[in-house]
């Protein structure tokens, strides 16, 4: 019914199970495949939130370094990873104790009371919408979810890599500077 873009019908049956009506949901795909949808958050999925970005480095470490991502899409040059129940409570709350805050761009969790619009499981091809598709689709009625644990390894990872470490102090911004490459 829907593979064009990767959403099994199983992944659409699991992104619907998320709202108080799964076949009110299913049904409206059936007739619009092309339709986004609001999905509450909390029960079935959380949403980790965060600049394209710094979101590609995530997704970059996840699949390159780590054991790999749940379902990810993209919706108005934010990057959208689902992650497991809970994980939208605990994750800023790890970065915190990390001390990473300013490398670490704060990332929007959406969990328990909070929804998200996700993309269609059907929609045009991706230069026609670039601002709504599905990055790495759901595909199973049960997809594996990162916990906030991995999520926070990743985005660790993705800042390291993105600051420059030097073993010199940095140059002092108020310092005087002569040049002498002139002088006799």
């Amino acid at each position: 019914m829907f593979d064009v873009c990767g959403v099994t019908t199983d992944g659409a049956a699991w992104l619907a199970s998320a709202g108080p009506y799964p076949r009110s949901t299913l049904a409206l795909w059936e007739e619009r495949p092309d339709a986004p949808v609001v999905l509450p958050c909390g029960s079935v999925f959380d949403v980790v939130n965060v600049p394209a970005i710094f979101g590609r480095r995530m997704l970059d470490r996840l699949w390159e370094e780590g054991p790999g991502s749940g379902p990810v899409a993209v919706f108005r040059g934010r990057m959208l990873l689902f992650a497991a129940p809970g994980t939208a409570q605990r994750l800023p709350s790890l970065l915190s104790w990390e001390e990473w805050g300013r490398a670490v761009p704060p990332p929007l969790c959406h969990g328990t009371g909070d929804a998200v619009t996700v993309p269609a499981p059907v929609g045009p091809p991706a230069p026609t919408r670039p601002d709504a598709r599905w990055l790495v689709a759901p595909d199973t009625r049960h997809p594996w979810l990162p916990g906030p644990e991995i999520l926070l390894w990743a985005a660790v990872r993705a800042a390291r890599a993105s600051v420059r470490i030097s073993i010199f102090p940095p140059a002092d911004q108020d310092a005087k500077v002569y040049d002498v490459s002139r002088r006799r």
